[in-house]
């Protein structure tokens, strides 16, 4: 599920590494172990240091189920509560799963009325992400410009090319992984949350979760409800759906969000000239998404660049107008600064590695000619992401470690917890939000009503929202949970920008011989489908 991850390059593996095997869930942790207190200390990073976080490290098994086997450290950063009386500790994930979570203590400032100082706020990395140890990266120069076409059924040569290149990649993740890919499961790292709880002492923790945070946030409530407090999850996971069958719903909610866009493209046909119906608009972005497969727009921007640009779209309404400049700039004036800079190449792979090593082992995956299947009947249905989704979690049908089974996740026992939606998300699909409601009887699920932004609480831009979440942290209080499976209080969702013309950097030379030396520097790369 490509959530929160839009800003890497959507890269696959797909090898004939081995069968996969599903094994037991892994199992839980020995009561008795208690990781070391934190020694916290000045952070390295200037956002943190500005804000005024410490931080340190939490010392955990590798193996919970061998407690005093090898040991891995866990990244936090604090920031720290500035009330008389602490509400306790407010961990914090963005999702992903692979996303750095270590700076999103900086969130305790943007909640409203000043809701967030009573928490101490904590970030953290997850396990093999960013400044964890061991940080997991297969191969930092794997993603790049001008990918295989994604669409297998029409491209044989494409589809062997990604073949080709996810094996490598594959081949690279088994090694640099080693022991650790067997320990990326969601609940790992769950278990690291209550690592990070005991190391600080607390009783219990709160939890703000974005995304794939949801899901560690009901899998821990699940595993441990006496340590939960409060919780904020806002773009709910269906933790019935982990993740096969999670990721063929998001293409059929994709296919829909998309439309929204190409339909505010039309409405300011006056700004993009780009066509005056939805229709309209979409013709011109699949004329130019079979266009850039021999021809990429400033030399680098090919179909599958040019599909990953437009996938931002679909999460979120905040760089509608960006995107709709540089689809305007290239259409009527073949300009392609404004596409180069909404797809700057990757540099490192971590959080794919990441991703790819929870949601691979979450739960089994289908081989891939059955996979290659049900993408393929999905696809007339939705064609806008089926297929690139499909080669982004490609490498699960043959991942080198082994397959669990997700928790089933039960909210019986938790306490009153706060989900956010908004109606057309499509990365993690509205029912989920539902599903979530009913199986944790004491929350409460606030609607975005028609909104397509996936997450977007605490971002200054869904002011109905973010005062229900402040309200909730100050001292509990939900909107009154009403009968039947619907949301429990409405919001107006996230605005549509209104744009009032092309907002384009002008191309320069400089910035022309820029692209002509990435051109050089990534022609190696490049796919002949053999």
């Amino acid at each position: 599920m490509r959530t929160r991850l839009v800003g890497l390059v959507a890269v696959l593996l797909l090898t004939v590494v081995g069968a996969l095997t599903a094994v037991p869930a892994q199992a839980a942790p020995a009561p008795g172990y208690q990781p070391p207190p934190v020694t916290f200390g000045p952070c390295t990073t200037p956002s943190l240091v500005t804000a005024g976080a410490r931080c340190g490290f939490v010392t955990v098994p590798l193996d919970y189920a061998n407690p005093a086997g090898q040991k891995i450290r866990i990244a936090i950063s604090r920031i720290a509560h500035t009330t008389p009386q602490s509400q306790g500790i407010m961990l914090v994930n963005p999702g992903g799963p692979g996303g750095s979570g270590l700076g999103l203590s900086r969130l305790r400032s943007r909640v409203p009325n000043g809701a967030g100082n009573a928490y101490d706020w904590i970030g953290f990395d997850p396990r093999g992400v960013g400044a964890s140890e061991p940080s997991l990266s297969c191969d930092k120069t794997y993603a790049g410009y001008n990918r295989p076409y994604y669409v297998a059924t029409e491209d044989p040569r494409a589809e062997a090319a990604w073949l080709a290149k996810t094996s490598r990649y594959t081949a690279a993740c088994a090694v640099a992984g080693r022991d650790l890919l067997k320990h990326l499961r969601t609940t790992d790292t769950v278990e690291d949350m209550e690592s990070i709880r005991k190391a600080l002492g607390e009783r219990q923790i709160n939890f703000y979760g974005f995304s794939y945070g949801t899901y560690l946030g009901t899998t821990y409530a699940t595993l441990h409800p006496q340590q939960t407090r409060r919780m904020v999850l806002d773009g709910v996971v269906d933790p019935s759906k982990v993740w096969e069958q999670g990721n063929y719903d998001q293409d059929v909610a994709f296919e829909r969000s998309i439309g929204v866009f190409f339909a505010w493209v039309a409405k300011y046909d006056a700004v993009y000239h780009l066509g005056t119906t939805q229709q309209a608009v979409r013709a011109r972005y699949d004329e130019q998404y079979q266009k850039l497969r021999t021809q990429p727009a400033g030399g680098l921007i090919g179909s599958s660049e040019w599909n990953d640009i437009f996938l931002q779209a679909g999460y979120y309404v905040y760089g509608w107008e960006d995107i709709a400049s540089a689809f305007s700039a290239w259409v009527n004036q073949q300009n392609p600064a404004g596409l180069l800079a909404l797809y700057p190449a990757p540099t490192d792979d971590n959080g794919y590695a990441v991703y790819l090593g929870v949601q691979c082992s979450d739960a089994p995956w289908s081989r891939y000619p059955q996979f290659r299947q049900k993408n393929a009947a999905l696809f007339p249905k939705a064609p806008f992401e089926t297929w690139a989704n499909a080669w982004f979690n490609a490498p699960c049908t043959f991942w080198p470690a082994p397959a669990g089974r997700p928790t089933a996740v039960n909210g019986a026992a938790a306490p009153p917890i706060l989900l956010v939606s908004e109606t057309l998300d499509a990365a993690t699909p509205y029912a989920g939000a539902l599903a979530v409601r009913q199986s944790f009887p004491k929350s409460a699920l606030v609607e975005g009503t028609g909104g397509t932004t996936h997450a977007g609480t605490l971002q200054g831009q869904a002011p109905c929202e973010d005062q229900i979440v402040a309200r909730y942290l100050a001292d509990g209080s939900l909107p009154a949970r009403k009968a039947g499976g619907g949301s429990d209080a409405q919001c107006a969702p996230t605005p549509q920008p209104v744009p009032t013309a092309v907002n384009l950097p002008a191309p320069t030379a400089a910035s022309a011989k820029a692209a002509a030396s990435a051109v050089t520097a990534v022609a190696p790369q490049r796919w002949s489908g053999n």
